[in-house]
């Protein structure tokens, strides 16, 4: 049942409101702005009513809060007012409400109004989820190409996406990075990540599947495949800004080989210098690297992998993230065990 957030400052219309819609939706009441938005934040409304004349917050306050919060400010709102004039409902309309109501409220028209909107929500929710199912579809295809040039690595770019995930996910529940890291960004990031091998499309087949050790020069335009990456990916996002996934593709790219003590590539920047996407990647792309065949060698005990990636707390890896991986290195584990489907895979590393 949809819920609906019905935000009056006069406890009679907040329980008129909630009379007329409660057989049909679930009503949750707040009597302030600023109890709304503690609300939003713990559980998220499908659609707010909102009056507009309240003190201390009004609703034109109430809804830029809401719009200044990444995961809230999709919530469709509604305007709820008595005093019904056109400069009010012009500012109310430019400010991003979906409609406005003049009280007193009358129940077929505010049914009438809800079902509209939640079902335009819906829609439009929907349309946006094909769109990026599609685009990452395009995108996965395009990464897999690229890595699938090196035959041992065909499944890589899927595996480090959920590695990623899952990592970021642990961080947000362990309270890390939170001016960072949200369920917003981890989206963007986790669409990012699936590009960050990208730079390898200029890198020569004969050294991508070379199936001993690089020589010296052979390492160094290996290398080069962050920053071909990075220039690719800023080219893709100067064309197209409204893809905002692409702004942390390019930083993965660039960045996921790089040392959190700074001894790493292509420009040697070390602790928090390294975007935090970046960071992530770099323990899931090794890991990967680690557990997974590759054309120059078989995939490792899981043990060992484990422990390698461990023994890099503090001079390979950030801190943080290596407690997360720990944390939940039986998920990840899984992940790989399911993906490679290789024997080395069914014990424990406990």
């Amino acid at each position: 049942m949809d819920q609906i957030l019905v935000v009056d400052d006069n406890l009679a219309n907040l329980k008129n409101i909630q009379l007329q819609i409660s057989d049909s939706y679930q009503v949750l009441l707040a009597k302030s702005g600023a109890q709304a938005l503690q609300i939003c934040i713990q559980r998220i409304p499908d659609l707010i009513l909102l009056d507009v004349d309240m003190p201390d917050m009004d609703g034109f306050e109430t809804l830029k809060r809401l719009k200044e919060n990444t995961i809230l400010k999709r919530i469709p709102v509604i305007f709820l007012t008595a005093n019904h004039n056109i400069a009010t409902e012009v500012r109310a309309l430019q400010s991003g409400v979906v409609d406005f109501i003049t009280k007193p409220v009358e129940k077929s028209i505010l049914l009438h109004r809800l079902e509209l909107h939640l079902n335009l929500s819906r829609y439009q929710n929907n349309l946006e989820n094909t769109v990026k199912e599609l685009e990452d579809s395009i995108v996965i295809s395009f990464a897999e190409i690229v890595e699938n040039r090196d035959k041992g690595t065909g499944d890589h770019v899927q595996r480090t996406r959920i590695y990623v995930t899952l990592l970021s996910r642990e961080l947000i529940r362990q309270g890390h990075f939170a001016n960072e890291l949200n369920e917003q960004e981890l989206s963007l990031i986790t669409r990012g990540a699936l590009l960050h091998d990208i730079g390898k499309i200029g890198v020569s087949d004969t050294i991508l599947l070379k199936p001993d050790r690089l020589d010296d020069r052979e390492f160094a335009i290996m290398k080069t495949h962050t920053t071909i990456g990075a220039t690719i990916l800023r080219d893709m996002y100067e064309r197209t800004p409204t893809q905002h996934y692409l702004y942390y593709a390019i930083q993965i790219a660039e960045g996921h080989h790089e040392k959190y003590d700074g001894t790493g590539y292509p420009n040697g920047i070390k602790g928090e210098n390294i975007p935090l996407c970046s960071r992530i990647m770099a323990v899931a792309d090794v890991y990967d690297a680690l557990a997974a065949d590759r054309i120059y060698r078989k995939a490792m005990d899981p043990k060992e992998s484990y422990n390698l990636i461990v023994e890099g707390k503090g001079t390979h890896f950030d801190p943080r993230i290596i407690d997360a991986f720990i944390s939940i290195h039986d998920e990840i584990e899984m992940v790989a065990r399911r993906s490679t489907g290789h024997g080395v895979f069914l014990g424990s590393t406990s």
